[in-house]
């Protein structure tokens, strides 16, 4: 018998009964059941507002259930606040690092904490314990560096340390890979694999069907704040789990024809450009984008990506080099002059730049082009029978859900504002689409649809930029893939030719001139 069968012949050593918790209008989560034992990663799955994230900050304290118990090693505790569950062993790491640039990895481990010193804090002894930790998990890390100076892969590597040296018998990982590199990816999942082995229980929440199936041994399945199912990893397949998440069949591959590429329509030589703090954002960057293909651009957050989209759009200057459309210089054009060279722009940041929350559904939609003929007269007096009609055509055709076209947009959820987004920018007929992260945050239903619209643009003849982190939807959906680091392109791959693990140098810094990886 395994160790594993072993430790599930036990009690768990959590277990969440009947939990329930509500918020004004909606259940989040209703009557759920979830266990873990140690020694196992348990995987959490479900679309957003499926209640993965409620149920874990029920658990680490944030939140107070309004029914249902938790059970430690058998007994009933109750979990008032964050500090409780790590006093109770329980540890979270969050998407988002909760570490204080400025301040080095051993102080940031230390905040907070009681010291024997009384106003003088124990780093010495904080450091010689994380020392020790690093080396028996292989966490390499400079404990004595300031975050801001450690990659996005090392600050992974701290907070978990700091959750070990606080003693948590039990983590929760929230999306732990969505801005790593697939080598630190493999780290993380090594690392993970050790601490289960030496008897940690760990909960992984991810949308990565292919992670989940790799690095877990049991899937909890919610939807729509209710348990579907607990199900065992092995023998599970994606299209078991995507159809558990979303309630139906959810297509994973996409029928791709051959590339059909023909002149450039976008075309960008040696553009610079700086960032937010007047550093260097975009260094020498030199691409082409064809019609009737999807130019990828794969890299870790923060290597360029929103410089080289707002470049694009008009939305930031270049301090150097030219940019084109079909020819025509737009460098120096505002956002409207490149709008109506027919560039259609789908941004990172939708409920930012790509909505007015307090507006309608209409009014958003016919928002880029209010002063064509196809919605006023003259320019002037809007024609309202023609925006509700043309929208409530897109809410049809997109399968936008919302009650009516007067509907405000703060009222629909982050998928459906992404589908009205996507045909406000498709309707218009682009002859460039530069889309920029336009899966974020949607779920696998909206996923399938927005991919398969993508593609269908590609049939039509468009020219598509695709800028994503995530290396799946990059791999999927391109037929060139372009690799920023640091501002710049640092490598290049066909569709036909992509090697994961050289993609994954690339992103962690590695140039074309430099000598491949050794792969196993």
């Amino acid at each position: 018998m395994s160790n594993l069968a072993t430790k599930r012949d036990v009690e768990p050593v959590l277990q969440m009964r009947g939990m329930v918790k509500a918020f004004p209008g909606v259940k989040a989560i209703d009557q759920v059941d979830f266990d873990l034992h140690n020694g196992e990663v348990h995987a959490l799955l479900g679309e957003n507002g499926a209640g993965k994230s409620t149920l874990m900050k029920v658990l680490y304290g944030m939140y107070s259930p309004d029914a249902g118990e938790i059970l430690l090693d058998g007994q009933a505790t109750k979990i008032n606040s964050p500090s409780e569950a790590i006093a109770q062993g329980i540890g979270m790491i969050h998407q988002h690092f909760m570490l204080v640039p400025s301040l080095t990895v051993v102080e940031n481990v230390a905040l907070g904490m009681k010291s024997s010193r009384g106003y003088r804090l124990d780093l010495d002894d904080v450091a010689a314990k994380l020392e020790q930790l690093s080396h028996d998990y292989n966490l390499s890390v400079n404990v004595h560096a300031p975050i801001w100076q450690l990659a996005v892969g090392e600050q992974q590597r701290v907070e978990i340390l700091r959750a070990l040296y606080k003693g948590a018998a039990i983590l929760i990982l929230d999306e732990p890979t969505a801005v790593l590199t697939p080598g630190e990816v493999d780290d993380l999942f090594r690392v993970l694999r050790q601490m289960t082995a030496e008897g940690h229980g760990c909960i992984f929440i991810s949308h990565k069907l292919h992670e989940v199936l790799a690095i877990s041994q049991r899937i909890t399945v919610l939807r729509d704040g209710r348990l579907v199912d607990t199900i065992e990893t092995e023998g599970a397949t994606r299209a078991q789990l995507a159809e558990m998440m979303v309630g139906r069949p959810v297509l994973q591959n996409y029928q791709f024809p051959p590339l059909n590429a023909g002149t450039p329509r976008l075309t960008l030589r040696g553009v610079n450009a700086l960032n937010e703090r007047e550093e260097p954002g975009l260094i020498d960057v030199s691409l082409e984008v064809h019609s009737g293909e999807i130019v990828g651009i794969a890299g870790v957050s923060g290597n360029g990506q929103r410089e080289l989209a707002q470049v694009i759009a008009g939305l930031r200057p270049a301090t150097s080099g030219t940019l084109e459309m079909e020819g025509t210089a737009i460098e120096r054009l505002n956002p409207a002059e490149i709008k109506d060279l027919g560039l259609s722009y789908i941004p990172e940041e939708r409920m930012e730049d790509g909505v007015i929350t307090e507006f309608s559904v209409a009014e958003n939609y016919m928002l880029r082009d209010y002063d064509s003929t196809k919605f006023s007269r003259n320019g002037v007096f809007l024609r309202f029978d023609a925006v509700d009609q043309a929208c409530s055509e897109a809410i049809r055709d997109y399968e936008i859900k919302t009650p009516a076209s007067s509907t405000k947009v703060k009222s629909l959820s982050g998928g459906n504002i992404q589908k009205l987004v996507l045909a406000r920018e498709l309707d218009r007929n682009p002859r460039v689409l530069l889309a920029a992260q336009p899966i974020r945050g949607v779920d696998i239903g909206a996923t399938e649809y927005i991919h398969q619209r993508l593609l269908d643009e590609r049939e039509k003849g468009t020219a598509i930029l695709l800028i994503s982190e995530d290396l799946d939807e990059i791999q999927l959906l391109s037929d060139r893939i372009l690799v920023m680091y640091e501002g710049r392109i640092v490598g290049e791959m066909k569709r036909e030719e992509v090697v994961l693990q050289q993609l994954g140098a690339w992103m962690a810094g590695a140039t074309e001139e430099d000598p491949a990886p050794a792969f196993a």
